[in-house]
């Protein structure tokens, strides 16, 4: 890499590999959930401990998930939203056609 590669030089061509943009947008998606589930912990003043118990996980892999630093299986999902007595809803969208 050269001294004058820019940052954004350098994330384009990381994003253009085979495979990236996908796990980009994984990343994204963990983090969004992350965050939603975050938030919902903190509105009952609940603790990742506490959130933990509620849905049979660790207190570590809860700080995991809020961080977004892992993709969560849809059991993980049903036990989150369960604990936080919320409604999990996975859905597949068709986009609008092209015109």
């Amino acid at each position: 890499m050269s001294e004058d590669t820019t940052w954004e030089e350098l994330r384009r061509r990381r994003l253009a590999e085979p495979g990236a943009s996908e796990a980009y947008e994984a990343a994204r998606l963990a983090f969004e959930l992350g965050k939603a589930v975050r938030r919902m912990r903190e509105g009952y003043g609940w603790s990742q401990a506490e959130l933990a118990v509620a849905a049979d996980m660790t207190q570590s892999a809860v700080a995991r998930f809020e961080a977004g630093g892992t993709v969560p299986t849809l059991p993980v999902l049903e036990r989150l939203a369960r604990a936080l007595n919320a409604d999990l809803e996975v859905r597949i969208s068709p986009r609008a056609p092209a015109a």
